[in-house]
């Protein structure tokens, strides 16, 4: 009788084991889909976007190849254990150096102070994702799209196109979303938004409360990947 209880108990812990194992399996699985189908959103987003403004965007097709990363932290790649975090990763998937002229902190106001940095490479493309740092500083959001637009418009002035990046604004909602959208059309830009909506609130996928780490920076490049490539071969 002993024995037979024994092997009873060890039979439900073996049990309870199985099913916490599938059950872990499957919502792994279920964060995977998740993050795909987010990721599959941006890029479908940008489409629709693409498909009435493309004949519009400024300085394209591409006279030459090369890129410039303008913007703040996130474009140094803070958090990552690669220095350049998406950066990087873009550049691997395109097999061509992008220039990365992130620095820590920047408002929209600081790297307005500093493009002459960008316009010294002579860019034919300039990744931009600035905006954090305004909404951290409570920064009125005009004075935020008015840097973003003389930034965008002296960069188009040099002859490069310009793939402006969304980032949210606010910890609740993406209050950066409607404006970066219109000042991208306006400006004959190339926009993805939101680039951190699946990363953002997620801590698998967070380095700390700003920052992402390697899968956050993997989800962003993933992004602006197809944008990218696709501006790079003149696809678009």
């Amino acid at each position: 009788m002993a024995s037979a209880l024994i092997a009873l108990r060890k039979s439900e812990k073996f049990g309870k084991r199985r099913v916490n194992k599938n059950y872990r399996c499957d919502k792994m699985e279920h964060k995977k889909y998740i993050a795909v189908a987010g990721v599959s959103v941006i890029v479908l987003l940008f489409f629709l976007f693409l498909d009435t403004a493309s004949k519009e965007i400024k300085n394209y097709p591409l006279s030459g190849d090369t890129v410039v990363a303008f913007g703040d932290s996130l474009v140094m790649g803070v958090g990552s254990l690669r220095e350049g975090g998406f950066v990087t990763l873009l550049s691997e998937r395109i097999q061509k150096p992008i220039i990365n002229l992130g620095k820590a902190g920047d408002t929209t106001k600081d790297a307005l102070g500093r493009i002459g940095e960008v316009v010294a490479e002579d860019p034919d493309v300039v990744i931009i994702l600035l905006g954090g740092n305004d909404a951290l500083q409570r920064i009125p959001l005009e004075e935020t799209v008015q840097n973003l637009e003389t930034i965008i418009i002296t960069l188009q002035e040099q002859g490069a196109a310009v793939l402006l990046l969304g980032v949210q604004g606010a910890l609740i909602r993406d209050r950066f979303g409607d404006d970066f959208y219109k000042l991208a059309r306006e400006q004959g830009a190339l926009y993805v938004p939101n680039v951190l909506e699946d990363v953002f609130r997620n801590p698998q996928r967070m380095f700390d409360a700003i920052h992402p780490n390697d899968e956050g920076y993997r989800i962003i490049a993933e992004g602006v990947y197809p944008v990218l490539v696709n501006v790079l071969g003149g696809a678009l």
